[in-house]
């Protein structure tokens, strides 16, 4: 085994275990399941009133997987369904109860995260930083398709508005400007024809 396998098992299991770790916070902040969770963080961080299907791509989801799951979050009075833009289109609206769990699983993702850094010193993490930022863009650069990459990330912690974030940078690269600015859904594996007016 060299040295670069060595790494890599272990950034494996570091994946894994921040996941593991992540996923069951989030999803008791909620009270849902973690798909669930991820749906209401990305609609209070950056979906304003997704349609189904703008819902559908930034989860990963099939057709039938985000209806059932919308009547989930509906029956829980999480979310309300209405109008859509173009008349033939449903929106999905926060209802205040959606809107603090939201906040709930925001708060649980981010601790844990903070948890898995508090051994690290001011320059250690700085490092860390800089190494994440290299992967991320490499991993935006090779990916293709399904959920994405920023459904439960802190826009603003990720710095995206003043041009920071290592993955909206290079979706913006990959993609054209416009996905820096969070107009198109590619930068994190949608669909390049796919406006949602907010980032992914």
């Amino acid at each position: 085994m060299t040295a670069a396998d060595r790494v890599a098992n272990l950034l494996g299991a570091l994946a894994l275990a921040v996941t593991d770790r992540t996923s069951a916070a989030i999803a008791a902040a909620a009270g849902q399941s973690v798909s669930a969770a991820a749906a209401l963080s990305a609609m209070h961080h950056f979906l304003d009133r997704p349609t189904l299907d703008q819902l559908r791509r930034v989860l990963g989801l099939t057709h039938s997987g985000a209806v059932r799951l919308v009547d989930r979050l509906v029956h829980a009075g999480l979310v309300t369904r209405g109008p859509g833009p173009d008349g033939r289109s449903r929106s999905i609206t926060l209802t205040s109860a959606g809107r603090q769990a939201a906040e709930r699983v925001s708060a649980a993702r981010a601790a844990v995260l903070g948890d898995a850094l508090d051994d690290l010193t001011p320059d250690e993490r700085d490092a860390l930083h800089a190494l994440m930022g290299r992967l991320m863009a490499s991993i935006v650069r090779a990916k293709d398709g399904g959920a994405w990459i920023c459904r439960l990330c802190d826009l603003v912690a990720c710095g995206r508005a003043d041009g920071e974030c290592p993955t909206a940078n290079a979706a913006a690269a990959k993609y054209g400007p416009d996905a820096r600015a969070g107009i198109t859904a590619t930068d994190t594996g949608g669909d390049a024809s796919t406006s949602v007016g907010e980032p992914s």
